[in-house]
């Protein structure tokens, strides 16, 4: 047995003791690293050099600022303006984060980027109005699959430029089609979701109360600490029973009846405000705002580091309004930290010893030129489930001019090792995932990462199928 073949059955043991009570899989993954480095004789300082710096950064700096917005009221008014936008109507808010993630990759911002500005408020509309966690984060990142391939985008630019490089033909409406195909397979995920949602309760029916934007925020407690013990009880239906929120003067939304077809139809409570609390500081909101701004428009527009323009931003928010520190860094996911931290060092040491290789390898099969196209769909969508979607994407273009040259559509072929790439990346195992736990309240993280889970394996086996069915003939 190669070392290579170890780590995947490691890997393998690792996810399954999650189901060992107590069993930490961050803490798990970077002892596993430690042991099978030393058998593959990988130095320690090699083995932490896998851990990813650029995620750390990432994840406390989105969550320090959204942290602050939380504290000070700002992203609850911001929720109360969308669902002004939504006209109350719950479906079309599980909407706004399907659409402000294609916007914003449609536009040029980077993945992870979108990813840290869509979780916060997707699931923080699930944890408001009771929606499924795992659908409001789904439709979040969906959207930000869904502009991936415009021509600003980086998938769009890389596709053109690989297809150039490797001597690909494509036709002059091929930045047309690669728009359209990312919408599309978007859409197609975002109407599947929506069904389910409503059919399931997971979005419930019906409207919520549109709140008064004149009402006064306050600055409530500060969310538990995710590793201080203090949660609350898991919901057995999957949708999430929130905790009261920052400003909301602890008081949760009434559950919703369910309707005798099995989908809930919800009238939802506005929160109240508490009788006796702290009073945000006068233009606190309208400066958070504006700190928020500041880092959209710098990450997008100047492609600077989303992470530490977040750690930046709150701790001038932090300073200026003498807001306290403790109550900021309780709400950084520390857990999650590790959680992501520990498995992408494990993953990076499986690539080292080379098990992705292998795994591409006993794929490969020879065959008509679609069947050979089906084949690299998965060798992407399995290779990208715990590794870099752009980087595996990359990794897969230069086999395909062989099945272009053989009858393969080139824009097809294209379209469909993309989104067989990016289409596997809502799972757990990745940034996008620990963005998505670290965005989501303490109490529904753990039922959220199984979830998450299940769907990555599930896509794995599904996503590349649809996205060759889909798109391997255009």
């Amino acid at each position: 047995m190669t070392l290579a073949t170890l780590s995947i059955i490691v890997l393998a043991a690792l996810l399954a003791a999650t189901l060992i009570p107590g069993f930490d899989l961050g803490l798990g993954a970077l002892a596993a690293a430690f042991v099978l480095g030393l058998a593959a004789g990988v130095s320690e300082s090699d083995v932490t050099a896998f851990f990813p710096a650029d995620f750390f950064v990432l994840i406390v700096g989105v969550t320090a600022l959204f942290a602050v917005a939380h504290h000070n009221g700002t992203l609850d008014w911001l929720l109360d303006v969308l669902l002004r936008m939504a006209g109350g109507r719950l479906v079309l808010i599980a909407l706004v984060p399907f659409a402000i993630g294609a916007v914003l990759t449609a536009v040029g911002t980077l993945p992870a980027a979108a990813t840290a500005i869509v979780s916060p408020i997707a699931l923080g509309f699930a944890a408001r109005y009771r929606t499924s966690p795992l659908i409001a984060a789904v439709l979040g990142v969906t959207g930000i699959i869904s502009g991936l391939l415009s021509p600003l985008a980086v998938y769009g630019v890389t596709a053109r430029e690989l297809s150039t490089k490797l001597g690909i033909g494509l036709s002059g409406s091929a930045p047309v089609a690669f728009l359209s195909g990312g919408l599309l397979a978007g859409l197609a995920v975002c109407a599947g979701l929506l069904i389910v949602g409503l059919w399931s309760g997971g979005i419930p029916r019906g409207r919520a109360p549109i709140p008064a934007l004149s009402s006064a925020r306050s600055t409530g407690p500060a969310a538990p600490d995710p590793g201080s013990g203090a949660t609350a009880p898991e919901p057995a239906d999957g949708a999430a029973v929130p905790e009261p929120e920052p400003g909301s003067g602890g008081v949760a939304p009434a559950p919703a009846p369910a309707s005798g077809g099995g989908a809930a139809t919800a009238t939802v409570d506005a929160p109240a405000p508490p009788p006796a609390a702290t009073p945000t500081r006068p233009g606190a909101r309208a400066f958070t705002l504006a700190c928020m701004l500041a880092v959209v428009v710098l990450s997008v527009g100047f492609d600077m580091n989303v992470g530490y323009l977040g750690l930046t931003a709150a701790l001038i928010v932090q300073l200026v309004f003498r807001l306290p520190a403790d109550a900021i860094v309780s709400r950084i996911p520390w857990t999650v930290v590790l959680l992501i931290g520990g498995l992408l060092t494990y993953v990076g040491l499986m690539q080292h010893l080379g098990a992705f290789k292998q795994i591409s390898d006993l794929l490969t099969i020879e065959g008509s030129p679609l069947l050979s196209l089906l084949v690299l769909c998965y060798i992407a969508g399995v290779t990208s489930f715990a590794a870099s979607s752009i980087a595996v994407f990359a990794t897969v273009m230069p086999l395909l001019p062989p099945l272009v040259a053989a009858g393969v559509s080139p824009v097809g072929g294209v379209l469909a090792l993309a989104l067989a790439s990016v289409l596997v990346d809502i799972n757990p195992l990745g940034i996008t995932g620990g963005l998505i736990l670290g965005a989501a309240e303490p109490s529904v993280r753990p039922r959220l990462f199984r979830n998450l889970l299940t769907y990555g394996l599930v896509s794995i086996v599904v996503a590349p199928l649809l996205a060759w069915a889909a798109f391997g003939w255009w």
